[in-house]
C-alpha cells in the first residue's frame, strides 16, 4: 500500500469488461512528507475519495481482486481515505 493525493478524475464511457460503473481518479504517490513520489497512477475508487484528499492505494493483483472480476483491468485502487497520521512525534492532518 502506499500514500497518495487525488490530483484529478477520469470519464470514460466506454471501459473494458470488469470496468462497468467503476470511478477513476488520478493519484499522486507522495512520502510521509506530502511530497510527490514517481509517476501519477490511475486508481479505481469506489469509497468516495474527493480531488486534494490523500488516500491509501492498493495495487497490483489485490486491487484487481476488489472489482469481483478476475479478469479486470484494474491496476490501482483506493483503500482508504486519510483524515490524519502520525509519524514518531510528528502528526500530520
Amino acid at each position: 500500500m502506499r500514500l497518495a493525493r487525488v490530483d484529478g478524475s477520469i470519464w470514460a464511457i466506454q471501459k473494458e469488461k470488469g470496468m462497468e460503473n467503476i470511478k477513476l481518479l488520478i493519484v499522486q504517490p507522495v512520502n510521509v512528507e506530502k511530497q510527490p513520489e514517481g509517476n501519477v497512477i490511475i486508481a479505481m475508487d469506489r469509497i468516495g475519495a474527493g480531488i486534494g484528499e490523500y488516500v491509501i492505494i492498493s495495487q497490483g493483483t489485490p486491487a484487481q481482486k476488489l472489482t469481483g472480476e478476475k479478469n479486470s483491468p484494474i491496476d490501482a485502487a483506493i483503500v482508504g481515505i486519510i483524515d490524519s497520521f502520525e509519524i514518531g512525534f510528528q502528526s500530520t492532518n
